[in-house]
């Protein structure tokens, strides 16, 4: 998930008053919801269910290091319980998220079907920096964690300098093993994709989960990944929540009806991205979801895609060269990082 200081969750969502609650109509359209084809021929569920800080706060997450705070409200067995009831069926995981093991208690104690249930994993910096040994160590713990034998997606949570392509052909490996369906990568920038698909890959990656919002929506990288047969999985799709009393949301949310929430939702999917929402309360989840039944405007989707800012993607240049060796023995250097991406 994200590097930079996030605060303490406290925006409101809309003046709207709307109650949100699991029902069978609710549960049917996330169970039917859309899905987008990759390049290996795998079914993509267009939502899922974001489990990053849900029960379990990293040590070295930005909001725990600026303010001390771990407090959870709610175990990730409880979210994950709550948010497989309400039909999502797509589980975004990763070893930094440090809750796979309630994660995979959760998904025993629904009983789904595993064949029904579309699981993706990370494998973090520090893991990929020891070498391929700890990388199969970890992807083992995973599939123990999560009580199954395969993952859907399995993808390197950071392109570390002049070790990521190695923790790739290693995934690669273990593709050909049976234990991952399908590659990917999370948080590469356009010339890490270039540097790794130039090493000589049997499998080029599915996806590439960065974030994107519209306030972040860094559309010259994003072409250049969806022309590769790339999809897009959107982290920070809601942004933290810190944009809901934005007054274009406002206004667009006023203008269809719906939350702030569901307006940032919407783009997301109605450009093509996997949107990945997450939240500990079963009300949010059912409201995250509501997004397949209506659609923005053009101009809207337009007004929407405008709220970057160059100030937003200079921020962004800075946050991928602290974290791309984050937890490493280079933390805190610029040692091997990039320091001439494409930012927008």
């Amino acid at each position: 998930a994200f590097c930079p200081s996030i605060e303490r969750y406290t925006a409101f969502r809309t003046m709207s008053t709307k109650v949100f609650v699991a029902t069978d109509e609710s549960r049917q359209t996330l169970l039917n919801c859309p899905t987008i084809p990759l390049r290996d021929g795998m079914a993509h569920p267009a939502i899922g269910f974001g489990t990053y800080k849900v029960g379990f706060i990293p040590a070295s997450a930005s909001s725990a290091v600026s303010s001390g705070d771990t407090t959870i409200q709610r175990t990730a067995k409880e979210c994950v319980v709550d948010a497989l009831d309400c039909g999502y069926r797509f589980l975004e995981c990763a070893q930094f998220y440090g809750n796979e093991s309630q994660v995979g208690e959760a998904i025993a104690e629904s009983k789904i079907d595993r064949s029904d249930l579309f699981i993706c994993s990370k494998v973090w910096t520090t893991t990929i920096e020891q070498g391929p040994d700890a990388i199969r160590e970890q992807l083992d713990k995973s599939l123990a964690d999560l009580k199954t034998d395969y993952l859907d997606l399995y993808l390197i949570h950071w392109p570390v300098p002049g070790k990521h392509v190695e923790a790739y052909k290693t995934l690669e490996e273990l593709k050909r093993q049976g234990k991952i369906r399908g590659l990917g990568v999370s948080n590469y920038a356009w010339e890490d994709y270039v540097e790794l698909k130039e090493s000589g890959l049997e499998f080029l990656p599915l996806v590439n989960q960065i974030e994107i919002n519209p306030f972040l929506y860094r559309s010259k990288t994003i072409d250049n990944f969806q022309k590769e047969g790339v999809v897009m999985q959107s982290y920070r799709s809601l942004r933290d929540g810190k944009a809901f009393d934005h007054p274009t949301l406002l206004e667009l949310a006023s203008k269809y009806d719906k939350t702030a929430a569901q307006i940032l939702g919407r783009w997301c999917v109605q450009k093509g991205f996997i949107y990945v929402p997450k939240s500990v309360k079963k009300e949010r989840m059912v409201e995250n979801a509501q997004v397949f039944d209506f659609e923005l405007s053009d101009q809207d989707m337009s007004t929407l895609d405008a709220l970057t800012t160059n100030d937003a993607t200079d921020i962004f240049v800075q946050l991928y060269r602290k974290c791309v060796n984050r937890d490493t023995s280079k933390d805190g250097t610029l040692e091997g990082v990039k320091m001439d991406i494409t930012k927008d």
